[in-house]
C-alpha cells in the first residue's frame, strides 16, 4: 500500500498487486471488489482492465486498487514512480 495522502488529491492510499497471469489478475480484482463490498460497503466509481487483465484498475475514490501481471507490474512500476511516499507492506507471496 502507497500513502499517497498530501501527494495527490484524488486518492489517500493505492493497493499495489501482482497476480500470476491474467486469470489471476481478474480473479484478485473480483475478490476485492466482492469483499470490498460484503465488508465495507464501498462499490468501486470506476474499474478498468478487468477483460484484458493485464493492469486492472479498481476505483473506491479513497482507495485505488491496481492488480498488475508481473510484465505490467515491471513496465509501468508505481512502486518505484511513487518511491517517496510512505509505504506498507500488507503481504507478500
Amino acid at each position: 500500500m502507497l500513502d499517497m495522502r498530501g501527494v495527490v488529491d484524488y486518492t489517500d492510499w493505492f493497493l499495489v498487486m501482482t497476480g500470476r497471469n491474467s486469470r489471476q489478475v481478474q480473479a484478485i480484482a473480483e475478490d476485492v471488489a466482492l469483499k470490498m463490498k460484503q465488508e465495507h460497503g464501498l462499490i468501486p466509481i470506476r474499474k478498468e482492465g478487468m477483460k484484458e487483465g493485464q493492469w486492472v484498475l479498481i476505483d473506491f475514490v479513497d482507495i485505488v486498487v491496481h492488480v498488475f501481471d508481473p510484465e505490467a507490474r515491471e513496465l509501468y512500476r508505481l512502486d518505484e514512480l511513487w518511491g517517496q511516499v510512505p509505504h506498507l507492506d500488507v503481504a507478500e507471496a
